[in-house]
């Protein structure tokens, strides 16, 4: 379905837009290990998907580009994870939202990775504290923490392509509350060699479909409940 995306619009167009009561949406992902089965960019792919199909269902919600990094330093020691860190991505945040303010008087950041949490939270704190109008929007679930089944069936839904079934492994299945203290002192390395907090035995497509149509849902849910015109133009 078309949507309006920010990176392919002129300025003039944006403004048009913007001026409508417009909102930009930011995707918020990572760069970081999914067990020996999912790409690196799985955080950052259902983030910009949720953040997609919103702009599908709402025309005043203009979709930004996706931002590919966070704060994974939980998953240091697994090939290819690329972290920036706590402090650089509030910092990051920080700016993105002071800037895109000078457009869009209504912003949402759609954060994918949970280990962003933290320093997405300061950084909206301190966006509405400087009077913006500012939502950060988690993706949840009830299913495992990490690779496992939540994440495998997700990214089939996406980009089945790129899901190596073959490979995949079962990985420490112990919730992760339980697990948090070796989390905090060793990292993901420190409770499972492959990286996988779950088991994606039994991911399916039709299953990621549902899920990521729960989370658009959900988001979508947050947006109307903010004040009019939100309420009435995307029921």
């Amino acid at each position: 379905m078309p949507y309006f995306d920010l990176a392919t619009m002129t300025s003039p167009q944006i403004a048009e837009h913007a001026a409508a009561d417009g909102i930009v949406v930011i995707p918020i992902g990572s760069t970081e290990q999914h067990g020996p089965h999912l790409p690196l960019g799985t955080d950052r792919d259902v983030a910009y998907a949720v953040a997609r199909r919103l702009a599908e269902r709402m025309p005043q919600v203009a979709l930004a580009p996706a931002i590919g990094y966070g704060s994974s330093g939980e998953h240091a020691g697994f090939a290819g994870t690329i972290s920036i860190g706590q402090d650089a991505l509030e910092f990051m945040l920080l700016e993105l939202g002071r800037s895109a303010g000078e457009t869009y008087r209504r912003q949402v950041f759609v954060n994918g990775h949970g280990g962003n949490a933290v320093p997405a939270v300061k950084a909206v704190r301190t966006l509405r504290a400087e009077s913006r109008d500012v939502l950060l929007w988690m993706v949840t679930g009830d299913g495992d923490a990490h690779a496992g089944r939540t994440e495998t069936s997700m990214q089939l839904a996406l980009q089945p392509h790129l899901v190596h079934r073959r490979l995949a492994e079962r990985g420490n299945t112990t919730p992760v509350r339980e697990l948090m203290d070796q989390l905090r002192a060793g990292g993901v390395r420190a409770v499972s060699p492959n990286g996988v907090l779950g088991d994606p035995e039994g991911a399916s497509g039709e299953e990621g479909e549902r899920l990521i149509q729960r989370l658009v849902d959900g988001l979508h849910t947050q947006v109307l409940a903010w004040d009019p015109p939100y309420g009435k133009l995307g029921a």
